[in-house]
């Protein structure tokens, strides 16, 4: 009997769970810890959602299995969203299927349709899934970058040109989680005619929707000409509508790659507790107003984030979406590495990051900042990190009396 489990083998010490645990220690030890590693909102759904939920779970046939694909009013409701958001229709029944969120239905496709020994293209640095979920299905991973300019398109270049065997699958997501970088159309258009010339299948995360700013929206590959040829894509409400604890996503597209993802889930699950998906039918088809509020919110947290810590003497560049800030570190402290700098963040500031190695070796130098802090908290996480700077000898910019107040 051996405990080497194949799978297991190919998995590495998740770096991130290294400050989840310190940050846990902490805080049961008493300590304020100011949280920006985490994603986790901070933000309730909207009331008739809750209501909705507590109305269907009180009917007694409400709490037997449910259809692992989704009940038919969700994967409707999502196609009318896909409707009235991108212009893109969908075919509820062939090119919808709900999930227990998107990472879990990315996991699975990648369990569908890879074969020990297939080459996937990643984003590096990226969400551990889009690499992860492959690996662990037996895959390996070619890393192309993230930034998306001519480099991308020369990178994905020579790697169809060069891997053995060929590449069979692409994965992109924007608004990007870590980096919170954005796509136009345009990109999806070359992207996708690129993926058909190559015999690509494309696997999008589109999970920050709805978390854009200054009055861009972010695009679908779907609207891309010929999308539905090679593409899926994976959207959540757990951001949206602030519900990440009840793992609602979805991945919509290609019909041969939904056909594949809601055979293999038939095996595995059999869908959401019915009351959950009957509430996120009321989330999708009612009032919108929590979508447009939480954008703004997280407008003015990462205004506020920026000017605070720019006058700590940390400046970070504004995301144009998502609900995260992608920060290189300290020119001084670059040294430490962005898990060590994260570690003394914790321990000195009282203000947890995820560092940037965690998404891959090209996160190196940066960390993420989650904005899932009240503004006043933020506006604290920067005096506690104002103070750590000037202990290690990091000159915080003079700029008068508005320098003492973050």
């Amino acid at each position: 009997m051996t405990d080497e489990f194949y799978r297991i083998r190919r998995l590495p010490p998740y770096v991130i769970a290294e400050v989840n645990a310190m940050r846990a220690a902490a805080r049961a030890a008493g300590e304020d810890i100011i949280d920006l590693g985490m994603g986790n909102p901070d933000l309730p759904p909207p009331p008739h959602v809750i209501d909705k939920l507590c109305e269907v779970a009180r009917k007694p046939d409400a709490h037997g299995y449910s259809a692992s694909k989704g009940i038919p009013g969700l994967r409707r409701a999502q196609a009318n969203y896909y409707q009235r958001r991108f212009g893109v229709e969908l075919d509820p029944d062939s090119e919808v299927v709900v999930t227990l969120g998107s990472k879990e239905g990315l996991a699975n496709l990648a369990q569908a349709i890879t074969a020990p020994g297939d080459v996937v293209l990643a984003p590096n640095p990226s969400y551990p899934i889009h690499t992860f979920g492959f690996i662990i299905a037996g895959a390996s991973i070619r890393s192309v970058p993230t930034t998306p300019d001519e480099r991308y398109f020369e990178a994905l270049e020579r790697a169809v040109r060069f891997t053995v065997p060929k590449p069979s699958v692409l994965v992109v997501g924007y608004p990007s989680n870590p980096t919170a970088e954005v796509v136009d159309l345009a990109f999806y258009t070359r992207l996708v005619a690129f993926a058909k010339e190559h015999g690509l299948w494309v696997l999008s995360d589109l999970a920050y929707s709805e978390i854009y700013f200054d009055g861009q929206p972010t695009p679908s590959i779907l609207q891309a000409p010929g999308a539905r040829d090679v593409a899926v894509e994976f959207t959540s409400m757990s951001k949206t509508y602030s519900m990440a604890g009840w793992r609602m996503g979805f991945a919509v597209g290609n019909k041969t790659l939904i056909a594949a993802l809601t055979r293999v889930k038939s095996y595995l699950d059999y869908g959401a507790f019915t009351p959950i998906q009957a509430a996120a039918v009321a989330a999708i088809n009612g009032p919108q107003d929590i979508v447009e509020n939480n954008r703004q919110l997280y407008k003015r947290r990462r205004d506020v984030m920026v000017e605070s810590f720019g006058r700590a003497g940390w400046d970070i560049p504004p995301p144009r979406a998502s609900m995260f800030a992608w920060a290189p570190l300290p020119p001084a402290l670059a040294h430490l590495g962005s898990l060590e700098f994260s570690k003394q963040l914790l321990t000195h500031a009282g203000v947890a990051v995820a560092p940037g190695v965690g998404y891959g070796e090209d996160g190196e130098g940066f960390v993420r900042i989650a904005m899932v802090e009240n503004e006043q908290r933020i506006r604290q996480a920067a005096r506690n990190v104002k103070r750590y700077l000037s202990s290690m000898g990091v000159n915080t910019p003079a700029r008068g009396a508005r320098a003492e107040r973050c």
